[in-house]
């Protein structure tokens, strides 16, 4: 039986086709090939080369490449305008708070870039718990101890949650924990994805049962 539903945020809760990941992705790239002192591309392939070991790109820097400024990069990353062409969504928060069951958010980014995103979609009271990059000591999904972290704060056992994330990798990590997961994939690029897939949250009233 499903206790708790714990969410994504960055093209989880608003769509991909706003652009804001990307934009987000740009400057990591660019902000990691200054670091390094290669091109953006060049970086991009040495991260892409260490995915599987590492949730976030971050936590790629400071493991294997001596990275400490974690404050200057996430304000880089995440600049103070990041989300001003984020549209509100009042339908959005309309169908959250008709679901009668509590709710949280888990991102790889900071806590100032959550409340900026759900500030926009007029989202802000509706969760009960955001656990952002830093509460879990900068490592990310899909490391199993981000999870059990939450899971612990939450109360609640990986099969009492579902969790609903737009990376596949993330999803499959939550899973092998025993927990339920939904993948985003509003596009249907993951065809081959081989769990549960939705493509707007509105489907998530099939899967609380």
């Amino acid at each position: 039986m499903i206790k708790y539903l714990l969410f994504d945020l960055d093209n989880t809760l608003y769509s991909s086709h706003h652009g804001l990941e990307e934009k987000v992705g740009h400057r990591m790239r660019e902000y990691a090939a200054a670091y390094l002192g290669t091109s953006p591309e060049e970086a991009w392939r040495l991260r892409l080369e260490r995915t599987r070991a590492y949730g976030t790109t971050l936590e790629w820097l400071m493991a294997e490449k001596g990275f400490t400024d974690v404050e200057g990069y996430l304000a880089a990353v995440h600049p103070e305008d990041e989300a001003e062409n984020l549209p509100p969504d009042p339908e959005l928060g309309a169908f959250l708070e008709s679901i009668p069951l509590p709710k949280a958010i888990l991102t790889n980014s900071p806590r100032e870039h959550a409340d900026r995103i759900l500030a926009r979609l007029a989202l802000g009271d509706i969760f009960t718990h955001i656990f952002d990059i830093r509460e879990t000591a900068f490592k990310g999904k899909p490391g199993r101890e981000v999870f059990e972290r939450a899971l612990s704060v939450l109360g609640v056992k990986a099969g009492e949650t579902l969790f609903i994330d737009d990376t596949p990798r993330y999803v499959t990590g939550f899973t092998a924990l025993g927990g339920r997961g939904l993948l985003m994939d509003e596009d249907n690029v993951c065809a081959d994805y081989p769990g549960q897939r939705i493509r707007t949250l509105r489907e998530l009233a099939n899967y609380l049962g």
